[in-house]
């Protein structure tokens, strides 16, 4: 792909990203080509449907997800890295299940989709192991704990629109009981 397709790609996903959070499915192709500064004919040729965009935002925060869990793979605080990744998917599921559930109404299945592209969990697990041999969190805290501590979490943050503050609090209190 050429630079300058590469550059129009990357902000048509940005900009389908932020305009789809903020007007929902019902945004249009011409409204997203215009927050990119591309034509709509720009974004056609790359995602003849809507739901090829959907499926291509989410794939493209997941990659983005997995560079920041590699970039806290060398992090100097084991247990900071854990958390703050933590936090990150948490932050993130809202805004993600605005596109899932825009794939599966159209019946795509997207942990199908995805499948293989990117190894989220392998990265949570290895964040654990880090902060576990460092110390940070205790030794009985295994992978399913962790998940269905995460799941949780990403779960009522969807549900219950938390906002800012009480995210912070009740990951804290989940946090709080991760650490020896």
């Amino acid at each position: 792909m050429r630079a300058d397709a590469q550059r129009n790609l990357a902000r048509v996903l940005a900009a389908a990203e932020e305009v789809l959070t903020r007007d929902g499915l019902t945004a249009s192709m011409r409204t997203i080509a215009g927050h990119a500064g591309v034509g709509v004919g720009t974004i056609y040729r790359q995602f003849p449907t809507k739901e090829a965009l959907y499926q291509a935002i989410v794939m493209d925060r997941q990659r983005r997800l997995a560079e920041e869990a590699q970039a806290l793979f060398t992090a100097a605080d084991p247990g900071a890295a854990l958390f703050s990744f933590f936090t990150r998917i948490v932050e993130d599921a809202t805004v993600k299940k605005v596109f899932a559930d825009a794939l599966a109404g159209t019946g795509i299945d997207v942990k199908a989709a995805t499948a293989g592209t990117y190894d989220i969990r392998g990265a949570v697990e290895t964040l654990l192991t880090r902060a576990q041999r460092a110390g940070a969190v205790r030794e009985e805290v295994g992978m399913a704990e962790l998940l269905a501590l995460l799941t949780a979490a990403c779960l009522a943050a969807q549900h219950q629109g938390w906002d800012e503050e009480l995210r912070t609090r009740t990951l804290a209190v989940m946090f709080h009981g991760l650490r020896p």
